[in-house]
């Protein structure tokens, strides 16, 4: 560990250059006013000295207290000049330089244009993978985890395991294997997406690491196979070997931790044992997520959709070619809705008591977002000849209800009391996402209202 003072000597010669670097790139940025709002110049300060500039993680509070008001105003000055894409891009090699040194990925072949493709701080490999995950106890975890925070679940093989957002928000990708089955679990703090894959990929088994890009404000992950690279969002290689290839997605589930050890008491944990110093709990995105908020200027070139306001958290179901989002502000007034998707018969469901892991500076602190479910309606029970669709609706104590049989569900998807107590609906793939984020890469999306 660096020194207080060494800590502070580093990072203010780190502004320095930052600093020197807009006045040089000051006057071709035609954008870089984007950078108007102080809030917003701390945010991309915290991002790349936190995960990028440094070898150290810092949190936006703990950078700011390290320097003194000179200090701090010389940050935030060169970041407003050079804009946050500009200054991050200063610690990543230019696409040419990467194509030519640190890069084995055929760019000859891509299906985006490769301008979308932006630095987003961190070199390759800047933000690291969790290659070698430990996990521990329920009873163990429950000491450094508060109820409210939010945890990715993954289900397989009669295997349960929790991934913390508190985790995943300082390392983006974990790859992993439940049984017979590789995983990579992953989540882009910027786009709220948490999503599951299959590593399998033909004949191969493929390990995944961080760019350092982002495609409309989206991870942009590379296999360490090939090297090609992979649009988070979507699952699909975009530059390299496999461009236009998808991966396949596993269903997933972010859902408080409350909920999660209620249904997992013997379940596996993410351990915070990861090889590498973060501080585990803390968010450098605080603030991130405010409802009325926008992506990071730079980050993101898409074209944006009105029809919800960006930051809108959206549960976001596609089901061969129809795609539908369900806006959270909505759930939270009806927190049940049946639906039919590409012919398939459905049920959304959401829940109050999960933390946003982008709100306070603590994971812990969010305020309460809810957490979603997605899950097929039809139950066969004994065989396809006993097969009934069911019908939801919210019950007491948190629960839902369906009108059938009069079974109690958690959000999960699980009955917990009634004749179909033990049951368990099919989970369809699904994600939450903030509404920009879904939007851009699926602009014929049906807004469930």
């Amino acid at each position: 560990m660096l020194s207080l003072p060494d800590a502070r000597s580093e990072l203010m010669e780190s502004a320095q250059r930052l600093a020197h670097r807009a006045e040089l790139f000051a006057g071709a940025m035609s954008w870089l006013h984007a950078m108007t709002r102080e809030e917003q110049a701390r945010r991309a300060m915290a991002h790349c000295i936190g995960n990028i500039c440094g070898r150290h993680s810092w949190s936006e509070g703990a950078v700011r207290g390290t320097f003194n008001g000179a200090g701090w105003k010389m940050i935030v000055n060169a970041l407003r000049k050079l804009g946050a894409v500009t200054v991050l891009a200063c610690a990543a090699p230019s696409d040419k330089q990467a194509q030519q040194s640190e890069w084995r990925t055929d760019f000859s072949r891509h299906t985006v244009p490769l301008g979308e493709i932006v630095p987003g701080g961190p070199p390759k490999d800047g933000i690291p993978a969790i290659d070698r995950p430990n996990f521990e106890t329920v009873r163990r975890a429950d000491r450094w985890l508060q109820d409210r925070e939010p945890v990715i679940v993954v289900e397989h093989g009669g295997t349960a395991r929790a991934y913390p957002l508190q985790i995943l928000i300082w390392h983006e990708i974990v790859n992993d294997r439940i049984g017979d089955l590789p995983i990579a679990v992953t989540y882009c703090p910027l786009c709220n997406t948490a999503i599951v894959f299959d590593r399998r990929h033909g004949d191969r088994v493929l390990d995944f690491g961080i760019t350092g890009r982002l495609r409309h404000s989206d991870l942009v992950m590379y296999d360490r196979q090939t090297e090609s690279w992979w649009q988070q969002a979507t699952g699909e290689a975009i530059v390299g070997a496999f461009a236009g290839d998808t991966l396949r997605w596993l269903h997933a589930q972010m859902v408080s931790w409350a909920e999660y050890k209620a249904a997992h008491a013997n379940g596996q944990v993410l351990s915070r044992e990861t090889g590498v110093s973060r501080p585990y709990g803390t968010n450098p995105y605080a603030g991130y997520d405010a409802p009325q908020g926008s992506p990071l200027p730079g980050f993101f070139s898409g074209k944006g959709d009105n029809r919800l306001p960006a930051m809108e958290r959206v549960v976001a179901v596609r089901m061969g070619s129809e795609t539908v989002a369900y806006p959270f502000s909505r759930m939270r007034e009806v927190r049940v809705v049946n639906d039919v998707v590409g012919g398939r018969s459905l049920v959304v469901l959401w829940s109050p008591g999960m933390a946003s892991a982008l709100d306070d500076a603590s994971v812990a602190s969010g305020r309460d977002v809810g957490a979603s479910g997605v899950f097929d309606r039809r139950l066969c029970t004994s065989g396809l000849e006993r097969c009934r669709t069911l019908t939801f609706e919210t019950g007491p104590g948190g629960l839902f209800r369906d009108q059938e049989t009069g079974s109690s569900w958690n959000l999960l998807g699980r009955a917990v009391a009634g004749p179909l107590r033990g049951s368990r609906l099919d989970a369809l793939p699904f994600g939450d996402y903030f509404w920009f984020a879904w939007a851009v890469f699926r602009p014929e999306t049906r807004v469930w209202r």
